[in-house]
């Protein structure tokens, strides 16, 4: 834990076939942290090359440096407490979209992930060190909303609060063909996998190590 430069607050499934067929899809499993095999579709490795790095996830809290004075054990009893005052949220299933042009799987608007998103991103915001002027520029705060630029000032990211949308994404951007084809895949890949209902359960607290990828560092159940 004390060698990740990044944190972030992500849901994740739980050991199982969905969870297996989501890091064979993006080629990294968050879990074990490593590469593995991807299905045999024609583009995959550089169609998917964006996303993998993160591994397979939803952003609750987006990714951030600790605050001076901040360690990662810190961090993890701040995730634990307020992983204790959380309930679990459920809803109907996962839909698979084309999202801005990216694949992903995306629930259905819900009240109660947007509340459970917004108590984790506040609560946690302590741990959470300003934006450089270089990582607040990565953001092209030009092309935000005065709302979105507002969240980025107060919250590090502009799609927090009001602006959050989950999504679990599987692709980076596709042109028409390249959606048709990779849709086509992924429908194959989790058929019968997709939980219905889906339940987030859990905060998972993940790294970025120093190549840039994605770890599962440790899962709290949501308890309250």
């Amino acid at each position: 834990m004390d060698r990740m430069k990044r944190f972030a607050i992500y849901y994740a499934p739980r050991e199982g076939a969905f969870a297996e067929a989501a890091a064979c899809w993006l080629g990294w499993d968050l879990a074990r942290g490593c590469a593995v095999a991807q299905p045999a579709v024609p583009g995959i490795a550089a169609l998917t090359a964006e996303p993998r790095k993160y591994g397979f996830h939803g952003t609750i809290k987006p990714p951030f440096r600790l605050a001076p004075g901040v360690v990662p054990g810190d961090l993890a009893q701040g995730v634990a407490d307020l992983a204790q005052s959380l309930r679990p949220v459920t809803l109907p299933g996962l839909d698979l979209v084309l999202l801005g042009g990216f694949l992903a799987l995306v629930p259905g608007p819900d009240e109660g992930l947007s509340h459970l998103a917004a108590r984790v991103v506040d609560g946690l915001e302590r741990f959470r060190a300003p934006l450089t002027e270089a990582e607040i520029a990565r953001r092209r705060p030009d092309r935000l909303t005065e709302r979105q630029r507002a969240l980025l000032a107060a919250y590090g990211y502009p799609y927090v609060m009001e602006e959050f949308q989950f999504h679990l994404t599987l692709s980076g951007r596709l042109d028409p063909d390249e959606a048709s084809l990779l849709r086509a895949a992924a429908e194959a890949q989790f058929a019968g996998l997709i939980p219905q209902p889906f339940v987030l359960e859990d905060l998972c607290l993940c790294g970025e190590d120093a190549e840039g990828r994605f770890h599962l560092l440790d899962r709290y159940a949501l308890s309250a």
